[in-house]
C-alpha cells in the first residue's frame, strides 16, 4: 500500500513539473525575442548631432547577456515586470529540476528498497529454515548425548558384574586352595600313621620270634629301625605344614631283632626325630630336606627344611620368601601354628619357634637376595622367644653381618598380626604393613610383608618384604630365608 501511495505521488509531480515547464519555455522565446531587438535597437542607434564632428565607431563582440542590464533607467514598466517575472520562472525551473531530479533519486531509492525488501524476506525465510534445521540438528545432538550416556551406564554396569564375579571367582579359588590344603594336611597325616601303624604291626608280629642270644660272640644282628623321615616325605604328595601336632613319639631305636638272613649288615643312620637340623648332621644326614624333629622338654613334633649345605650346615629355617606364592596376611592362630609349604615359602609357627629356642642358646642368620643378583646377610649371637603369655615377644643378641642392624630396632617387641595389636604405634602396624612382625612403631624391616616382583613398588603403606639397611622401604626384596642354629658364640 505504501509502494502505491508513494507511485501516485511520484506521477502527479511528473505531470505537473511537464506543465510547468512547456509554458516557461514559450515565454522565454518570446522574452528573449524582445530583449534582443532592444539591445540591437539601443547598439546600431547613432547621434544625431551634427556632421562637421568627428565619428569614432566601436565594434564590441556580442555577448549573451545573463544578469540584468541597466540601459537606461527610464524603462517602460512593463519590460522591468516582464525581467522580473522571467527571473522569478529561472527560479522555479531550477527549483522544478531539483525537486525533479530529487523526485528520480527516490524513485531508485524505493526501487532499491523494494529489492532489499524482498532480499530481508528470503533472509528471514531462509534463516527461519536455518533455525529449524538447527533444531533437528540440536534434538539429534541430544539423543545421541543421551544414547551414549545410557551405553556408557550400561558399560559401568557391565564392568561392576564383572568385578563382582571376578572377586567371588577369588574367593572361591582361596577357599578351592584352603580345602585342598587341609585335604593334603590330612592326608599327610593319614599316610604318616598308616606308616607308623605299618611298622609297628611288623614289630608285633616279629616279636614271638625273637630268641636268646647265643653265648659266643656273633657279629652284631641288624637292627630295626623306622624308614627315615625323608622317604615318608617322598610318598606324600605334598609338603604342607603339620601344626599343633601333638602325637607321640616312638623311640629313636627299637630293640635288637635278628636279621632274615645270618649276613651281617652295617647299621643304618639314625632316623629321628631329632632336638633340630644340627643334630640330624651329626648323625650322618648332610642333605638338605625335610627333616622330623621334637624339641627338648615337649612332645611337639614338627616338620622343618634343615639346610645342611649353607656352612657349616645344621640351620633349621624358621621362615623363607621367594616367589610369592604364599600371603602372609594372616591371623595371630595361623602365625602361631604355621602355614605355607615347607620346601618354598612357609613361615614355621611361633610356638614351634618358641619351642625351638628355648632349648638352648640358638643364633639367628637372615639371607637376602635383591632382584639385581646381590646378596648380604644379618647375623645375630643369639636369637629366642617369650611364651605366647609374653606374645612371643623377641629376644635378640649382638648384629653381625654386611646388610646393616635393621632388626635390632625390635628386640624387646611383642609379636602383631591384623588381628592381636601388640605394638606401640596407635594404630595396628600389621594392617598398614600386611603381615605379622614384632613391630615396634612400626617397622625398620618386614619381611613378612607384600612379596612385589620386580623390587621397587608402588604402594599407599610400606608393605614389601623390606630390609630398611639394604635397599630400603621402598623396596621389596627377592628372596629371603631366616634361619636358626646352636651355637650363637660361633659367627657364619
Amino acid at each position: 500500500r505504501i509502494m502505491m501511495t508513494r507511485r501516485f505521488i511520484c506521477l502527479m509531480l511528473i505531470v505537473a513539473v511537464g506543465t510547468a515547464a512547456s509554458k516557461t519555455q514559450e515565454f522565454e522565446g518570446n522574452d528573449e525575442e524582445k530583449e534582443q531587438e532592444f539591445i540591437y535597437m539601443n547598439r546600431y542607434k547613432r547621434s544625431s548631432d551634427s556632421q562637421d564632428k568627428c565619428t569614432y565607431t566601436f565594434i564590441v563582440p556580442q555577448q549573451r547577456v545573463t544578469g540584468a542590464i541597466c540601459v537606461n533607467s527610464k524603462e517602460p514598466e512593463v519590460l522591468l515586470e516582464n525581467r522580473v517575472n522571467k527571473q522569478e520562472i529561472q527560479l522555479l525551473n531550477n527549483e522544478l529540476l531539483k525537486q525533479k531530479r530529487q523526485i528520480e533519486t527516490l524513485q531508485q531509492l524505493v526501487e532499491v528498497d523494494g529489492g532489499i525488501v524482498n532480499e530481508v524476506k528470503l533472509l528471514r525465510k531462509e534463516s527461519r529454515n536455518m533455525n529449524s534445521r538447527v533444531t533437528q540438528l540440536y534434538m539429534q545432538l541430544l539423543h545421541e548425548i543421551i544414547r551414549k550416556r545410557d551405553n556408557a551406564l550400561e558399560l559401568s554396569q557391565l564392568e561392576n558384574k564383572i568385578l563382582n564375579q571376578t572377586a567371588d571367582m577369588l574367593q572361591l579359588a582361596n577357599k578351592y586352595k584352603d580345602l585342598e590344603y587341609k585335604y593334603q594336611h590330612l592326608m599327610s597325616i593319614a599316610n604318616n600313621q598308616s606308616i607308623i601303624i605299618a611298622q609297628l604291626e611288623e614289630y608285633c608280629q616279629r616279636m614271638p620270634s625273637i630268641k636268646p642270644l647265643p653265648q659266643t660272640p656273633q657279629p652284631p644282628s641288624k637292627a630295626y629301625q623306622p624308614p627315615t623321615y625323608n622317604r615318608m616325605i617322598n610318598q606324600i604328595s605334598t609338603n604342607e605344614i603339620q601344626s599343633d601336632q601333638n602325637l607321640k613319639v616312638l623311640p629313636p631305636t627299637l630293640p635288637t631283632m635278628p636279621a632274615v638272613t645270618s649276613i651281617p649288615t652295617s647299621t643304618d643312620k639314625p632316623s629321628g626325630p631329632w632336638r633340630d637340623c644340627l643334630q640330624a648332621l651329626e648323625d650322618g644326614h648332610d642333605t638338605s630336606s625335610i627333616y622330623l624333629v621334637k624339641p627338648e622338654n615337649t612332645n611337639r613334633l614338627m616338620q622343618v627344611w634343615c639346610d645342611q649345605r649353607h656352612d657349616p650346615g645344621g640351620w633349621t629355617v624358621i621362615q623363607r620368601r621367594l616367589d610369592g606364592s604364599v600371603n602372609f596376611f594372616r591371623n595371630w592362630e595361623t602365625y602361631k601354628q604355621g602355614f605355607g609349604n615347607i620346601d618354598g615359602e612357609y613361615w614355621l609357627g611361633l610356638e614351634n619357634i618358641y619351642w625351638l629356642t628355648n632349648q638352648g642358646n640358638y643364633k639367628l642368620l637372615i639371607t637376602m637376595e635383591d632382584w639385581s643378583g646381590r646378596k648380604v646377610f644379618a647375623e645375630y649371637a643369639s636369637f629366642r622367644l617369650e611364651p605366647e603369655s609374653e606374645y612371643y615377644k623377641l629376644r635378640l643378641g649382638r648384629y653381625n653381618g654386611n646388610a646393616g642392624d635393621s632388626f635390632t630396632w625390635h628386640n624387646g617387641k611383642q609379636f602383631t598380626t591384623l588381628d592381636r595389636d601388640h605394638d606401640v604405634y596407635t594404630g595396628n602396624c600389621a594392617h598398614y604393613q600386611k603381615g605379622g612382625w614384632w613391630y615396634n612403631a612400626c617397622a625398620h624391616s618386614n619381611l613378612n610383608g607384600v612379596w612385589y616382583r620386580g623390587g621397587h613398588y608402588r604402594s599407599r603403606y610400606q608393605d614389601g618384604v623390606y630390609w630398611a639397611e639394604f635397599r630400603g622401604g621402598s623396596y621389596s626384596l627377592k628372596k629371603v630365608v631366616m634361619m636358626i642354629r646352636p651355637n650363637p658364640n660361633t659367627f657364619h
